[in-house]
This record gives C-alpha cells, structure tokens and sequence, in this order.
C-alpha cells in the first residue's frame, strides 16, 4: 500500500467517525470528553448545545444554547459548516 492511498484510507475513517450512543448519553461531564466526540454528541442531538450562537431554521432565527438539536448529517436542521467541501 502506498503512502497516499493510506492516508486517504485513514481520513476517510476519521471523517465518518462518530461518538456512540452509549458514550453520549452517559453521566461523564462535557469536559471529560474528548473535542471530537463532543461535537459528534451534540450534532447528534444527544447533548445539549452551549453558547448564544443562532441559526435560520426555516424563517425564524433561533439560538442554539442549551438545546438537543440534530446537525443535518443525522437528520436535523443545524446547517453543517465544518465539512470543508
């Protein structure tokens, strides 16, 4: 195997990477996780978001603090900005 075939092997594994359900749900506090998995957690709707940040759902503009909502990957509203392409 190539250099470059398994660097596209190990990308493609950590970009299709999420957080179980297990992980998210548990008890551990948001500072036990790792960055990573709590971003899965959250676009997953499984943690509640942080911030005053806000997003056009439809007409209305709605802030995201301390709500359970679904990136659009997994089915929800949340645009998806991080994907780069």
């Amino acid at each position: 195997m190539k250099m470059n075939e398994l660097e596209e092997a190990v990308t493609d594994e950590i970009t299709e990477w999420r957080a179980t359900k297990d992980l998210c749900t548990s008890s551990k506090p948001d500072s036990a996780l790792g960055a990573s998995a709590l971003a899965s957690c959250k676009s997953q709707g499984y943690r509640a978001r942080s911030g005053s940040k806000s997003h056009k759902i439809g007409k209305k503009r709605k802030t995201m603090g301390g709500k359970k909502i679904k990136g659009k990957k997994y089915g929800g509203d949340i645009p998806d900005y991080g994907s780069g392409s």
